[in-house]
């Protein structure tokens, strides 16, 4: 057995066990409001989801807590940090889209990735769920909490989908800040690369809004699905994360901004191909890396730096990235 059959079997034992995993209880109810409200608080929403745009000096802070598992030692605590551009890059009024773009290197040399990607839609019918293993699924949203909601889809450095939750924005203790249901989520590399014995997480995630920016805080479960697949996937250990945005515009901010304007339009072909493929197949699976996420992203990534950098036209970088996407979800069962 290659690594690639080993690779695709433990993905498809591990998408078998998270959907046998029975759906947790909703916290909250139908939300109902008057009609001028409702336009209040929707006006309300998008202001705060706006004002996640902007230039930061970020902080994540991860540590893993209480262990679930007997004989399961928790990683020590890991702080790491850098500075990020974030950019509205669509807004149609019910549907905002922001592109985090991380800035690296000295003021002199700097390197931008173009990092995560989250996508909030108003009154969602459905989102685009992580099912485990490399499988994501478009998944209804209950008819009875759609209203006054907004659902948030996280995709990673190279626009493939990475996981997707809704929830309210509302005011309580006078913070403003949104709260997801339960949502699965792939590994992050970090954890990837250790060939840990938890496959995937269920967590809650939240923003706030905070006096010098915002917060992203999340309260996740590290989950093991059985080798067999054939019972509910069992808790490891909990981890909370806290990544803290404070506006800050002391970094080459010219060189995200820079990155963004050569490949924007390469960007916006590669997010309607896995639109496309999310569409006519009711979701997307396409083989994981652990280095990397998807097998292609490292290749999407590199036809972008080759686009800023004069070695590639948008136009043949653009075709080479659909047909990179079109073979890695073309597969069967994808």
């Amino acid at each position: 057995m290659n690594r690639l059959t080993r690779t695709l079997l433990a993905s498809g034992l591990a998408a078998l066990a998270l959907a046998a995993t029975p759906a947790p209880a909703l916290a909250d109810g139908p939300i109902v409001q008057s009609a001028e409200a409702a336009k209040a608080a929707f006006e309300e929403d998008r202001k705060t989801i706006l004002a996640m745009a902007g230039d930061f000096k970020v902080t994540f802070d991860m540590q893993e807590s209480t262990p679930w598992m007997e004989g399961y030692t928790p990683l020590e605590r890991k702080i790491s940090g850098g500075y990020e551009s974030v950019r509205v890059i669509e807004d149609t009024g019910t549907r905002i889209v922001l592109q985090h773009l991380l800035v690296t290197g000295d003021a002199a040399n700097p390197y931008v990735v173009k990092h995560w990607r989250q996508d909030w839609e108003y009154q969602p019918a459905q989102i685009l769920a992580f099912k485990g293993g490399d499988t994501w699924e478009l998944t209804p949203v209950p008819e009875k909490m759609r209203a006054g909601r907004w659902s948030q889809t996280v995709y990673q450095t190279d626009d493939s989908p990475r996981y997707a939750g809704w929830g309210e924005w509302e005011t309580s203790q006078g913070i403003r800040r949104w709260r997801s249901n339960w949502t699965a989520r792939p590994l992050a590399r970090r954890d990837a690369i250790r060939n840990p014995v938890y496959d995937h997480y269920m967590g809650i995630n939240r923003h706030q809004l905070t006096p010098t920016g915002w917060i992203h805080w999340q309260d996740n479960t590290k989950m093991q699905t059985p080798a067999d697949g054939a019972r509910e996937a069992k808790p490891v250990v909990q981890e909370y994360v806290l990544n803290t945005y404070e506006r800050f515009n002391g970094y080459n901010v010219a060189a995200a901004e820079a990155y963004w304007e050569r490949t924007k339009g390469y960007w916006n072909a590669v997010r309607g191909k896995w639109d496309e493929v999310a569409e006519s197949h009711g979701g997307i699976r396409i083989a994981q890396e652990p280095s990397a996420g998807t097998v292609i992203a490292g290749e999407l990534m590199t036809l972008a730096d080759q686009i800023k950098d004069g070695k590639q036209t948008p136009e043949a970088a653009s075709a080479r990235a659909l047909a990179l996407i079109e073979e890695g979800t073309s597969r069967k069962g994808g």
